[in-house]
């Protein structure tokens, strides 16, 4: 069996991702360390931000992508299913 090695690193393990990844670090320490008071008045509104979004990348439209159950007929219960 030959596999082929040739392939590049993904990019956080590349030189710029790591350099990315060390920015931001800093970054964020520097943020937190200077900035406190800023991110602690964001807090709230980064809080009710996060409603929705947790809305759209959790629930994933609430059943509207076709779950296997034909559209106007309620999803089948775990029993009904493990009886097929």
């Amino acid at each position: 069996m030959d596999h082929d090695h040739s392939e590049s690193p993904p990019f956080w393990r590349s030189p710029a991702g790591l350099t990315l990844l060390a920015a931001a670090a800093v970054g964020g320490f520097y943020l937190v360390t200077e900035h406190t008071a800023h991110l602690f008045g964001a807090l709230p509104y980064l809080i009710i931000l996060a409603c929705p979004l947790m809305h759209i990348f959790m629930h994933h439209g609430h059943g509207h992508g076709g779950h296997g159950h034909p559209h106007g007929q309620p999803p089948r219960n775990d029993h009904e299913r493990r009886a097929e």
